[in-house]
């Protein structure tokens, strides 16, 4: 665990976080944007699951080799769920799914992914991280399927909130074939998560508008880079003004009083240093988002 507040505060220097907690998340955002990567260049497989679990844990990650693994309740530490135990039997199914991964014929790309996601997750391929190096395969088979083109769509929020049923039902597939519910279950996910992220989208185009014309207001400066800066993370510091605005010290540091002046910005010291929160934008990418007007009709 660990907060929003640490996490931006080292999003652009991950080297200087000192939390492990934080440490970790940030090699998730890493591992996730190494797998884009990955699949541009070839297609996705259990070696890009294993290179990106390795990032995930931050140490080499490869196929569970010994017995005894199992999912258990974190109080009783009673099995829940045994998965396929052995080197030679776990890479035959990891086979066995990037086969289905590049051979689903005329299945719908999203029933695919929860299809998919099943069986990665039953497969258990690593002694840990098969939950969130899942949760990353998923945006990549998205990616891979042309249905997005960013990793905007934050599925792991959906299935965290519901880990209860997630898990009951990711059992009930394995034990009663119920691959109905299961396919319902994730499809409702990426629903709900759609109309939310698309929600939040328009919050922040409507935020950056205003912050627009406060910028010139404020400073006087029509500087579109400035505006870049405040929203591809809610923190920065002067010389990401100065880097990116290709200004003077003096003039990316008036700039930015001129915005603290305003309120657009709220500024704290961080040791030697001065960062700069654009609060109403931190505020709005913490807060969950529910979608405005009305859903769209399934058939």
């Amino acid at each position: 665990m660990t907060t929003a507040d640490e996490l931006f505060k080292f999003a652009q220097d991950e080297s200087a976080a000192t939390n492990p907690a934080t440490k970790e998340t940030l090699n998730y955002r890493t591992a996730l944007f190494t797998g884009i990567s990955l699949i541009q260049v070839r297609p996705l497989s259990s070696t890009t699951a294993a290179q990106v679990c390795t990032i995930v844990k931050g140490r080499q990650v490869d196929v569970r080799k010994l017995t005894g693994t199992y999912i258990g309740n974190p109080a009783t530490q009673a099995a829940i769920y045994t998965p396929p135990s052995g080197e030679s039997l776990i890479r035959d199914k990891l086979s066995n799914w990037e086969t289905f991964l590049h051979h689903r014929g005329n299945l719908d790309p999203l029933v695919a992914m929860t299809i998919a996601h099943y069986q990665f997750e039953a497969i258990h391929p690593f002694e840990d991280g098969n939950g969130r190096t899942g949760r990353i395969m998923n945006i990549l088979m998205l990616i891979g399927a042309g249905l997005i083109e960013q990793p905007i769509l934050y599925l792991s929020r959906y299935i965290i909130e519901k880990k209860d049923e997630y898990y009951r039902l990711l059992l009930e597939v394995t034990r009663d074939g119920n691959w109905e519910e299961w396919i319902l279950f994730m499809l409702e996910g990426i629903r709900k998560t759609s109309l939310s992220t698309v929600a939040k989208i328009d919050q922040i185009q409507t935020l950056q508008d205003e912050t627009l014309t406060k910028i010139r207001d404020a400073t006087s400066a029509a500087n579109a880079d400035l505006l870049a800066v405040l929203f591809e993370q809610p923190y920065c510091r002067i010389a990401n003004v100065v880097e990116r605005c290709r200004v003077s010290r003096p003039t990316a540091t008036n700039w930015l009083n001129a915005l603290v002046r305003e309120g657009v910005l709220v500024d704290v010291k961080a040791g030697r240093e001065r960062i700069f929160i654009n609060s109403r934008f931190f505020q709005l990418l913490m807060r969950p988002e529910i979608a405005s007007g009305p859903e769209p009709t399934l058939f």
